[in-house]
């Protein structure tokens, strides 16, 4: 099976909004994890990713020019034990307080729906890794054809994951107005090279006028120890 590299499958959107990229290093020792933002209004791009402890947050690059902070700053990463949650939105926040509760990644995802920005509806994405099993999961949250009154809830697993692969998913199909929400199952992809390289391919992938700010994390699967990037177009 001959599969797509992640620059030919951004390269396949014109606007694919917020993504998340889950896999396995090709040389089988790390989970591979990304997670960026685009932006076409001059809020979506005042924005940077800044460190938050093990985790990471978003910011108002210039507070005076925020406009509305609903929907854009939250927390996108934040780190249960030795597991790691990434999510486009406050769903960040839900998912980890249920699993400190007991509670897994899909019971919290059922209590939370798309985004209430219409008539776009923004789909809900989120994925968890999880070294210690040698797993990862995703999924996606979103409105049926663009109807409000009905929601998907979509989860995929995958245990035992193939070095070099992983499954990318994002918030829009591409542009349009509305947008169009994320079609399909997780594009699975090839990966290869170490962080550098993946952060990179990644970065110089996304729309040049779009992009806002990227984040990649390795974790190595023997020991779960991270290696981490940032890259903000916001300088």
């Amino acid at each position: 099976m001959i599969l797509r590299s992640l620059k030919e499958e951004l390269g396949a959107t014109s606007y694919p909004g917020r993504g998340i990229v889950l896999g396995k290093s090709d040389d089988g020792q790390y989970l591979v994890m990304a997670y960026f933002i685009m932006g076409r209004s001059e809020n979506s791009r005042n924005r940077v990713f800044i460190p938050d402890g093990d985790g990471l947050k978003t910011k108002a690059f210039d507070e005076s020019r925020m406009t509305d902070p609903s929907l854009i700053i939250y927390a996108p990463v934040r780190v249960l034990g030795e597991v790691t949650i990434v999510t486009n939105g406050d769903q960040t926040d839900t998912v980890y307080d249920t699993m400190k509760q007991g509670g897994t990644f899909e019971d919290a995802l059922r209590t939370r729906t798309f985004e209430p920005d219409a008539p776009n509806y923004t789909p809900r994405i989120s994925g968890l890794a999880e070294p210690r099993e040698d797993r990862y999961r995703l999924s996606i949250l979103k409105s049926a054809d663009g109807d409000p009154s009905s929601v998907r809830r979509c989860f995929y697993e995958y245990t035992a994951p193939k070095a070099g692969r992983g499954h990318f998913i994002h918030t829009y199909q591409g542009d349009g107005n509305p947008l169009p929400s994320f079609e399909g199952e997780p594009a699975e992809i090839s990966l290869k090279g170490d962080i550098d390289a993946f952060t990179e391919e990644v970065w110089n992938s996304l729309n040049a006028d779009n992009r806002v700010s990227l984040f990649t994390r390795y974790i190595r699967l023997s020991d779960g120890k991270t290696e981490t990037r940032l890259v903000n177009k916001n300088q």
